[in-house]
């Protein structure tokens, strides 16, 4: 949802209604999963996506009609309806998403939260009575805000739909956002920033040589850190949704960082290096008193192999590992 904020803001700002619509379910080839989320303002603008274009222009007519109603609705979209090749889906696939007038007071407890990277939970009824109520969680599952009829506060770590009582639930957790550290402000750094940004990372660049830190070279990054790494990690903090990458090639910065990152529960750690320098990187590791079952947790070479050259591959390929990773069940 974070992706959609300043669109949101925007249009409640214009006193524009909104509608949020949620993917609640999916199978077959539908390209959006449980979770994923649009917004429809009044006029028929639209941010987001259910489908990744299969069927937003009928979410987006619903929509209208919702916003008009302020009834919420469950949608339907399979190859098995008539409309399947009108919207798109007649290569095979199903989705299900829930419409409902975006609730302005529950929006405003969501929109710090998430602006701070708190994680909370979200469920909403999407059959029974009080239909469309919702309840918002925080980690504990404490509840924060709710309205209507609303659902028993949860938590879940996957979206999905739970039952209360005789209603329907859908259960959709709006984690925090992964965190990305690079160490070594390289051209490589500079180019995996953008990418991490888009790809809605939080992104710490650490490097103790203050004279690459400019601002301007790293707009998109979250935070600039010019001290050492070992130092750096235990003012940010690391944990499994933290990927970290080591790119200066410089092994008074790059080492002591690993010995860190190795013992951490960092999801993913990797080092920029050729195989002759992974080697000779691994023997020196092992003699300052890392063990063979930590050095395994190591990417090295960084990245996968699409035979990259220029620091834009090279960072689009450490990038494609991370999520591959991330995504990793």
């Amino acid at each position: 949802m974070r992706e959609l904020l300043p669109d949101l803001e925007h249009w409640l700002a214009k006193g524009e209604r909104v509608a949020l619509c949620t993917v609640i379910s999916t199978w077959g080839s539908a390209p959006r999963q449980a979770g994923a989320v649009m917004a429809v303002s009044e006029s028929g603008s639209l941010v987001g996506s259910v489908s990744g274009g299969c069927v937003e222009g009928a979410v987006l007519t619903a929509s209208k009609e919702i916003i008009e109603s302020k009834q919420p609705q469950l949608l339907h979209f399979g190859v098995q309806d008539d409309t399947a090749w009108e919207v798109g889906l007649a290569c095979g696939g199903e989705i299900d998403v829930f419409v409902q007038p975006l609730d302005e007071q529950l929006f405003a407890e969501i929109l710090p939260r998430l602006k701070a990277d708190q994680p909370m939970t979200l469920s909403t009824i999407i059959k029974g009575d009080g239909l469309g109520s919702q309840t918002l969680a925080d980690e504990a599952g404490q509840p924060i805000a709710s309205t209507g009829i609303a659902p028993s506060p949860r938590t879940a770590r996957i979206a999905g739909v739970q039952t209360d009582g005789d209603n329907e639930v859908f259960v959709n957790p709006l984690a925090a956002s992964p965190t990305l550290i690079l160490v070594g402000a390289s051209h490589v750094a500079a180019a995996l920033v953008n990418i991490a940004h888009m790809m809605e990372f939080r992104v710490v660049v650490i490097d103790p040589r203050k004279a690459f830190m400019s601002e301007e070279r790293f707009a998109n990054a979250d935070k600039l850190v010019p001290v050492w790494p070992q130092l750096a990690f235990e003012d940010i903090g690391i944990s499994n949704t933290t990927a970290i990458a080591l790119l200066s090639h410089d092994p008074k910065i790059d080492e002591p960082g690993l010995m860190v990152a190795l013992r951490s529960p960092a999801f993913y750690v990797g080092a920029l290096g050729s195989r002759r320098v992974q080697a000779q990187r691994r023997e020196r590791l092992l003699k300052a008193g890392l063990s063979e079952q930590e050095l395994e947790r190591l990417h090295a070479p960084i990245g996968l192999a699409i035979k990259a050259k220029t620091p834009e591959e090279i960072a689009l390929s450490i990038m494609a590992e991370i999520i591959q990773n991330y995504r990793a069940e």
